[in-house]
């Protein structure tokens, strides 16, 4: 049995030249037209095991592990921005990286994101358009608060409580809250994760020094114009429109607390042509919590959108 069941993959690391030489950990799996899988907080490429076990004989599979998550390098506060721009800069890196030297193509990328991988990713596409064939979009978000004004209240509370307080630090940092929240019904699954599924989730972020980025993730959050990942967010949600001609999924777990049906709603105006699967049972971890449906109808849109 491998350290995390159902993650039998070699580990492949890229030394980014302007992060002082910090190891970015990812997956590199199969051959074929590349899909591009991006993870966001506090998950890791653990996530996308099961995808990656179904669709690799076909596919070129690439998950990268943000840095400070996952197996990546963990550095300190001081030792790497943890903001939305420094996460698209080193998917930018990676990915030129392996086109350049690890006979990638330039074209035909299909974006899979998660959470803060639908900003992560869809700023890097905004940069790139050309190279963007298809898109998966899995319980996130690449534009502002569609509730506006009647999110920040409710979310700004806990944000700050968990992102700039001493008890916040100690929740994330010490306690690890966040990570093991997310692991927990009803907040992040709504069925029960296996004990070992459970531990490799968590396996990353075994030490307070190991939980920085979570709890910066959790900083970078932008709800007001005001806030630092703010134009980013804004900008790339008025740009969602040149992807609309791009084949689509979305997937969607209906009981999640955050990435809710009128985020959904959004979506679905912005990819309008997109191939839409609703989870009504299923929570933010979609994929844990719908995957023998899900994982077979990424395989499905992929095959029939090649």
């Amino acid at each position: 049995m491998t350290r995390f069941p159902g993650y039998p993959f070699a580990s492949r690391w890229f030394a980014h030249p302007a992060r002082a030489g910090l190891r970015q950990h990812y997956v590199d799996e199969g051959a074929g037209e590349p899909l591009l899988f991006l993870h966001g907080n506090p998950s890791w490429s653990y996530l996308w095991r099961r995808p990656i076990l179904a669709l690799r004989d076909r596919f070129r599979c690439v998950a990268p592990d943000h840095i400070g998550m996952g197996l990546s390098d963990k550095p300190a506060a001081g030792d790497y921005l943890h903001t939305l721009a420094s996460r698209v800069d080193d998917l930018d890196a990676l990915t030129s990286h392996l086109i350049a030297d690890r006979g990638a193509p330039d074209k035909g990328w299909t974006l899979v994101m998660h959470d803060w991988g639908g900003p992560i990713g869809m700023a890097w596409a905004c940069r790139h358009p050309g190279r963007v064939a298809r898109l998966v979009v899995l319980n996130t978000a690449a534009f502002p608060n569609p509730h506006g004004e009647r999110a920040r209240l409710p979310l700004r509370l806990p944000l700050w409580l968990l992102g700039d307080t001493a008890l916040g630090a100690r929740l994330i940092l010490r306690h690890n809250l966040f990570a093991r929240g997310a692991t927990w019904r009803p907040l992040g699954v709504r069925r029960r994760m296996p004990a070992l599924v459970r531990e490799a989730f968590l396996a990353p972020y075994d030490r307070p020094e190991h939980r920085v980025a979570i709890q910066h993730f959790i900083q970078d959050i932008p709800l007001r114009p005001r806030d630092p990942a703010w134009p980013i967010l804004d900008g790339m949600g008025r740009e969602l429109h040149r992807f609309a001609d791009r084949p689509a999924l979305i997937g969607w777990g209906l009981r999640d607390p955050v990435f809710d049906p009128a985020m959904l709603a959004c979506w679905r105006r912005h990819l309008p042509r997109a191939r839409t699967h609703v989870y009504p049972r299923a929570g933010h971890y979609v994929l844990e919590d719908a995957h023998e449906q899900l994982v077979p109808a990424i395989g499905d849109f992929l095959e029939g959108n090649g």
